[in-house]
């Protein structure tokens, strides 16, 4: 009898130290992933949604990372705030100031220098858009001396094409705006882009045509800031559990994105 008593006292502890211990752990993750008391989600805003892009109307951002970041808040129990930029190195820059805590960015080894990862949950094959009237059937006859390529600044998309053009020049823009604009007016010959992105431009633009080629992968994941070890183990958990329960699904669902291109594994 005393031994079932002890043994029901020994369990009872534990269960008790486990709760003070997860209870401590969630007010040291929340202090961390939002110490402002908001958790501030980093988005890129453009034209056209999509597992990475975000878009923006009177009522507000959609997108996939917007439907990641509040329920990502939900979980940690404080409100989201959306933090607009530009394009992805605009955030990654704003990374050690201290200006978001938490976003969803192609991956690639100079950005892992500057922030830490979780896991991927997009990828998608990287290619070129066409302008209207430009008659450039395949990659190889998109690089050639006097065809300007677009990309956009600083991206894991504009250095992969860099290195994979030969004769075509690649030139980088400020931000998806501007090259969406120049490839409306016929003022570039192609744009450098993830395939989907570059569909719904297609759809956007008459007369462009997305080539059927692809010349790299681009990687799609969540992250923090670097030196937030509680942060990235959430976070980490938070993707690993959304692609088992179906989130990530309903997201991609929610934004009319094909799921071709999502990673639940």
């Amino acid at each position: 009898m005393a031994f079932w008593r002890w043994l029901r006292d020994a369990a009872l502890a534990a269960a008790v130290v486990t709760v003070i211990g997860n209870t401590a752990f969630a007010a040291g993750l929340k202090e961390e992933i939002a110490p402002t008391g908001k958790l501030r989600v980093a988005i890129a805003v453009g034209a056209a949604g999509g597992a990475f892009w975000c878009i923006k109307s009177d009522s507000g951002y959609a997108g996939v990372p917007v439907e990641l970041g509040k329920a990502m808040a939900a979980q940690v129990g404080v409100p989201v705030e959306f933090v607009e930029h530009s394009n992805a190195n605009s955030i990654v820059e704003g990374a050690p100031q201290g200006a978001w805590d938490v976003s969803f960015l192609p991956k690639d080894s100079e950005r892992e220098t500057k922030i830490s990862f979780g896991p991927v949950y997009d990828s998608v094959d990287t290619t070129f858009i066409i302008r209207a009237g430009l008659d450039v059937p395949n990659i190889a006859a998109l690089d050639q001396a006097g065809h300007e390529v677009a990309a956009i600044n600083d991206t894991t998309v504009m250095r992969g094409a860099k290195s994979f053009m030969k004769k075509a020049t690649v030139v980088g823009f400020k931000s998806y705006e501007e090259v969406f604009a120049l490839l409306s007016a016929g003022e570039i010959d192609a744009l450098t882009l993830a395939r989907d992105q570059l569909n719904l431009i297609a759809k956007q633009i008459p007369g462009t045509k997305v080539l059927a080629e692809t010349f790299k992968k681009t990687d799609t994941a969540v992250a923090v800031p670097q030196k937030r070890p509680q942060s990235l183990a959430f976070v980490t958990k938070f993707m690993t559990e959304a692609k088992a329960n179906g989130l990530l699904k309903k997201a991609y669902g929610a934004n009319n994105l094909s799921e071709s291109t999502l990673l639940t594994q």
